[in-house]
C-alpha cells in the first residue's frame, strides 16, 4: 500500500519576511482607502459649503447684454454680496420678473431725480458726475420728471444709457430693497482691470 502523504503537494510556509511584507501591504491598502474616503468627504463638505455661501451670501452672476457697457461687458462673471444696504453709485444685481438686472444705484428713498434732454442726471438738484457713462442719453424714458423715489425703493440706471431699460421705464420703475440679489464686489472673469465705479 502506497503512503498517502507522498501524493500531497508540499505545504508552503512563508518566511517571516514574507509575512511581514504581506502585512505591510494590507496595512498600506487600508490606510490608502481610509485616506481616499476622508479626502472625498472633506471635498464634499467644502463644495457644499462653497455652494451654500455663494447661494446665500455671495451669489456669482454672469452679465448678459450691454446695458452696463463700458463698465461691464457681456459674459463677465461677477461676485456679489447679499445686502440691502446700498449707496449712490453701487452696482447692484436685482431680481425683476424672474430675471436678473445689473444696474447702478442713482437714487435712494425720498430723492428727487431729474434728467435733462441731453441725459444729464440730477439728484436733489445736483448734477451727477458720471465718468463711467461714455454717452449720455435720455434713453427709454416714459416717466415724468421731477420724479421722487418712493419709500423703501431705489432708482437704478444702466451705464449704457441709450441701451439700458431701467427705472426710467414704467415697466421696471424703482426697485424694492427686497429685490436686491447682491451688490457687485468684483469681477472674477475675465481677468483684467477690475470693475469701474
Amino acid at each position: 500500500m502506497e503512503n498517502s502523504t507522498e501524493n500531497r503537494d508540499p505545504v508552503f510556509i512563508p518566511t517571516e519576511e514574507q509575512v511581514e511584507t504581506e502585512l505591510n501591504r494590507i496595512r498600506y491598502r487600508k490606510k490608502f482607502i481610509s485616506t481616499l474616503i476622508n479626502t472625498a468627504a472633506v471635498l464634499i463638505v467644502v463644495a457644499a459649503a462653497a455652494v451654500l455661501v455663494s447661494t446665500i451670501f455671495m451669489p456669482v452672476i454672469q452679465v448678459s447684454g450691454d446695458s452696463m457697457s463700458p463698465t461691464l461687458d457681456d459674459g463677465d462673471v461677477l461676485v456679489t454680496f447679499k445686502t440691502g444696504n446700498v449707496a449712490y453709485g453701487d452696482l447692484c444685481c436685482v431680481s425683476w420678473q424672474n430675471k436678473m438686472l445689473l444696474k447702478r444705484v442713482v437714487g435712494l428713498p425720498g430723492d428727487v431725480i431729474e434728467m435733462d434732454p441731453d441725459g444729464g442726471v440730477y439728484v436733489n438738484g445736483t448734477l451727477l458726475d458720471e465718468p463711467y457713462v461714455i454717452e449720455k442719453s435720455l434713453g427709454d424714458c416714459d416717466i415724468s420728471f421731477p420724479y421722487e423715489v418712493p419709500d423703501q425703493k431705489i432708482f437704478l440706471l444702466g451705464d449704457n444709457r441709450s441701451r439700458s431699460v431701467d427705472s426710467r421705464n414704467k415697466d421696471i420703475g424703482c426697485i424694492e430693497k427686497e429685490q436686491i440679489v447682491g451688490k457687485v464686489l468684483f469681477r472674477i472673469w475675465p481677468f483684467r482691470k477690475n470693475v469701474r465705479t
